[in-house]
C-alpha cells in the first residue's frame, strides 16, 4: 500500500520555498506526517517514477534527481530529509527504501516497500499537479531556477 497526500499548502516568499502538510504511509505503516518543504524534491520525486534514483542529500542542486523527496521546513535537504532509493528490478512494481543517510559512510535502510507503478505515478502526479496550480501566479523563484519547468516537463511525460 502506497499514500500520499499533501493538503494546507503554503509558500514562504522570504525562503522561496514551498510547504505542504505531507502524509506518506506504506504498507499501513505512517513514514512521514509533518509540515514540510516539497518542492526541493519533487523534480527527483517524479523522475523516480521512470527512472532508478539513489538520494544524495549533499549533492549540488544540478544533480537534482538525487535530492530527497521531502525536506526540512527551512527547505535545506542537508538539515533534514526524507531520502528514498527507488529501484524499477520488477516489471509493473518498484521498490521504495527509505534511507537515513550519513554524510560520511553507508546510508542505513530504514524500511523497504514494494509499490505498484501505477498508484506511485497517479499519487505523485497529483501531488505535482497541486504544485503546479498553487505556485501559478506567485512570485516563485526556487534556489533551483529550473524546478517549475522540470516538473511540468516530467508531468507531461506520464
Amino acid at each position: 500500500m502506497f499514500e500520499l497526500t499533501c493538503k494546507g499548502w503554503s509558500w514562504d516568499s522570504d525562503l522561496q520555498i514551498i510547504h505542504a502538510d505531507v502524509r506518506l504511509e506504506l504498507d499501513g505503516e505512517v513514514v512521514i506526517d509533518e509540515p514540510l518543504c516539497i518542492d526541493v524534491g519533487l523534480p527527483a520525486m517524479l523522475y523516480s517514477i521512470r527512472h532508478d534514483v539513489e538520494p544524495h542529500r549533499w549533492a549540488d542542486t544540478k544533480e537534482w534527481q538525487r535530492m530527497p523527496f521531502f525536506c526540512c521546513g527551512c527547505g535545506d535537504p542537508e538539515c533534514r530529509g526524507y531520502s528514498f532509493r527507488v529501484r524499477h528490478d520488477e516489471p509493473g512494481m518498484l521498490q521504495l527504501t527509505e534511507l537515513e543517510e550519513r554524510e560520511q559512510g553507508e546510508a542505513r535502510e530504514l524500511g523497504t516497500y514494494q509499490v505498484p507503478v501505477a498508484v506511485y505515478r497517479e499519487q505523485v502526479h497529483a501531488v505535482a499537479q497541486q504544485y503546479v496550480e498553487f505556485i501559478e501566479g506567485l512570485d516563485y523563484r526556487p534556489y533551483f531556477s529550473d524546478t517549475v519547468k522540470v516538473v511540468k516537463e516530467l508531468l507531461a511525460k506520464g
